[in-house]
């Protein structure tokens, strides 16, 4: 779950000439910054994160299961999130993938921050600055915190994750099943290879 914000600026930076001249990107981040903040943090219409939820059953390690398809992390296998609490109450993400490409793992650390109370999957995470997007758990295991699904600001952003390196064909059976009856297209999921041990 290499943050999808990553893929935000690169936006801005390809939006970032005008007739010809390059604009000043901090002044465009700027100027973009609290219609950004404002709408991308929030779950999707009619999308529930979960709750009661307790973040320290949520820390540790998890698997990405399936995703969909974007840039930042095209061509990644191996993916896993570590979360660890940290002193001031975020959360420290770190998100770790193995580039088919280039032969090489690749890593990103961000920060999480609830939206709202900590009793709500409601969060926010940010991999660049102050640009932060919406990190919502709508599916959970509530008994042993074994499995989750997670999405975006919008339902073009989904994560199937679990505790180990394979999920059961049921609990995947009911995961899509309530990503379709929650407007999400689930065809395009891309299902994670996860044959390598962290390196």
């Amino acid at each position: 779950m290499i943050a999808f914000l990553r893929h935000s600026v690169a936006r801005f930076r390809r939006l970032a000439a005008v007739r010809g001249r390059p604009l000043c990107l901090p002044l465009l981040l700027i100027v973009a910054l609290p219609g950004l903040n404002a709408c991308s943090t929030l779950p999707p219409e009619g999308m529930t994160p979960v709750s009661p939820f307790a973040i320290e059953r949520y820390l540790g390690k998890w698997y990405e299961i399936a995703r969909f398809d974007h840039s930042f992390e095209r061509g990644l296998s191996d993916v896993s999130a570590t979360y660890r609490l940290q002193d001031d109450g975020s959360v420290q993400v770190v998100n770790r993938g193995f580039d088919t490409k280039r032969n090489e793992w690749r890593e990103a650390v961000g920060r999480a921050l609830f939206v709202g109370e900590p009793t709500r999957a409601s969060l926010k995470v940010s991999f660049f600055g102050p640009f932060y997007g919406g990190y919502h758990v709508v599916a959970l295991d509530q008994e042993n915190y074994r499995w989750a699904m997670v999405v975006g600001p919008t339902r073009d952003y989904l994560w199937i994750l679990a505790r180990d390196r394979q999920l059961a064909p049921d609990v995947r059976q009911r995961l899509l099943r309530q990503a379709s009856e929650s407007g999400i297209d689930v065809a395009p999921l891309i299902w994670v290879e996860q044959v390598r041990q962290d390196g």
